[in-house]
């Protein structure tokens, strides 16, 4: 059954916003190709893999581009359409569908390899995601949580938006948000493990980076 809560936190990335972001985070392509080759890298040809939240959907394209069977499921109506002409664009043959993290319209155990990358601190249903995250994936699958952390320290996202190269203005739009809004929604990586024990997942390995932190977690 559909969840009745809202599926996001905060404001939805729909309209001019969502073309904002697919614009900006163009930027980041070469930190997205460096993490879709160390994700295919650890796969069989042709697995599948979900990508959930995937925005303009460039990873989820990186991914495709090197043979895995990738779908794709974001709550923005905007952002599917954005990543579906992106994926023609270039292409590769990714799906991308809408659709809740926290009611994930896949079925149980079909899937090799799960990813979610800046975006898991906006579901307003953490828990619940991270159960669905598990449900579809086999015996034996793997699920990656990319994100912020709460005590990531303000100047290394000073350090990190400088080095994109964006205006002065979208520099301090950035900031902006990450200050007021996407700091305060990170969990601290003590919440995240407990979150992600309650929802089934046994021993996830958390390993910090500059700007947050990888979540690998094993069915």
């Amino acid at each position: 059954m559909a969840s009745a809560v809202k599926a996001y936190k905060g404001m939805g990335m729909e309209g001019s916003v969502a073309r904002w972001y697919d614009r900006t985070t163009r930027k980041d392509l070469p930190e997205i190709k460096a993490l879709a080759a160390r994700i295919a890298a650890m796969l069989p040809a042709a697995a599948k893999v979900l990508e959930v939240a995937p925005g303009p959907g460039f990873l989820s394209i990186e991914l495709a581009k090197r043979g895995l069977q990738v779908r794709a499921i974001d709550i923005s109506k905007t952002f599917v359409e954005i990543a579906g002409r992106n994926a023609a664009s270039e292409g590769v043959p990714a799906r991308f569908e809408q659709g809740n993290a926290a009611d994930l319209p896949v079925e149980d155990a079909s899937l090799d390899f799960l990813v979610c990358r800046a975006a898991f601190k906006n579901f307003s249903e953490p828990g619940k995601a991270l159960s669905e995250m598990r449900r579809v994936l086999r015996t034996g699958g793997t699920a990656l949580v990319i994100d912020m952390r709460r005590d990531v320290p303000v100047a290394a996202l000073r350090e990190s938006v400088q080095r994109l190269g964006v205006s002065r203005m979208n520099g301090w739009f950035m900031m902006l948000i990450f200050r007021l809004m996407l700091i305060r929604r990170a969990y601290p990586l003590d919440e995240f493990r407990q979150m992600a024990t309650s929802a089934g997942w046994i021993a996830p390995r958390i390993e910090v980076s500059p700007l947050g932190f990888e979540a690998w977690m094993s069915k």
